[in-house]
């Protein structure tokens, strides 16, 4: 199994000898290796069974490094990465060569942001390269929120976990480029909408469902748990499968489901921050109980319901 500490040094020894690491960002747990070693990031498509086609996120502590690996930054971008970074938002931006093909997929822009975590940008500012770090799970499961579920998943395949408690977000962070002058969201996450509108003016959002991703995380399957997800009116969901055993998600009212259903409820005070912070454990937690499939309805389609429903739909099977 991995060792999990807090030890900055000993995560850093292992990076700089073209290992694996899990480290902590306020969105998820991301799996990281040198992001301009193009050995170090193989493995973290091996580790994680990940097709090559889909891109990484690259990390770093400052929007100084980020200009050394990219180029000709959008002045609406520029005003983002200013306004919300360190946080929970990815910048797509063309890529200079020291960032290896395979980081993008072949792509000529590269995903960027500064993670709002106090050990990773300690580690970051300790390194003299980026990270490339995806979601430290298997390729398509749910993504970990815990030094534990990181452990439970890639134990046996990386050194180090470096533990920096639950993750406050829960989301991995909103992919944002331009194209055209015109500002693009690729892919929800946990800087709203209308956060990014308030900075930049009107967006248009283009969530690629494709095997032809123009961004990381817009695969159509993807989040998923083992057991198949169902979303839906959760009464007509309990009925059509009432000779299964139930696991259920939901948003503020639970009154009306079964007593026989296992129930987990995203936020009784309809709080879609909470929400946000516990839909990937919830998805796990029923993932890991006695019961054949998973319920859920999805939230109403503002702020961050934005992204949380497209997590449900992506993890569902219908």
């Amino acid at each position: 199994m991995a060792e999990t500490g807090k030890d900055i040094t000993k995560a850093k020894a292992f990076l700089e000898k073209e290992q694996l690491v899990a480290i902590p960002t306020e969105t998820v747990y991301g799996l990281a290796a040198n992001a301009v070693n193009p050995v170090a990031v193989a493995k973290i498509f091996e580790a994680k069974d990940r097709p090559t086609f889909d891109p990484l996120i690259v990390h770093t502590h400052s929007l100084n490094e980020v200009l050394k690996i990219t180029k000709d930054i959008h002045p609406s971008l520029l005003k983002l990465a200013k306004a919300f970074w360190p946080g929970p938002l990815t910048l797509l931006l063309p890529k200079k060569e020291i960032v290896p093909n395979l980081v993008t997929s072949g792509l000529d822009r590269v995903g960027v942001r500064i993670p709002n975590h106090p050990l990773t940008l300690q580690l970051l500012s300790q390194i003299d390269f980026p990270l490339a770090a995806p979601s430290a799970n298997p390729f398509g499961y749910i993504s970990p929120t815990t030094a534990e579920h990181v452990q439970k998943q890639l134990g046996l395949k990386i050194p180090y976990i470096l533990d920096g408690g639950n993750c406050e977000v829960g989301l991995e962070s909103t992919i944002v480029g331009e194209e055209n002058g015109e500002i693009i969201v690729y892919r929800l996450g946990g800087l709203s909408i209308d956060a990014i509108e308030s900075i930049v003016g009107k967006v248009s959002v283009q969530l690629n469902q494709s095997s032809n991703p123009k961004a990381p995380g817009q695969l159509k399957s993807h989040y998923a748990p083992k057991k198949p997800v169902y979303i839906g009116d959760i009464n007509d969901l309990q009925n059509i499968h009432s000779d299964k055993k139930i696991g259920a998600i939901v948003f503020g009212n639970d009154n009306i489901l079964k007593a026989t259903t296992v129930v987990k409820n995203l936020s009784v005070a309809k709080n879609y921050q909470e929400a946000a912070t516990n839909l990937f454990s919830f998805l796990r937690e029923l993932d890991e109980a006695d019961v054949d499939v998973i319920i859920a309805e999805l939230l109403p389609e503002q702020g961050l319901g934005l992204a949380i429903n497209d997590r449900l739909r992506r993890s569902s099977v219908i």
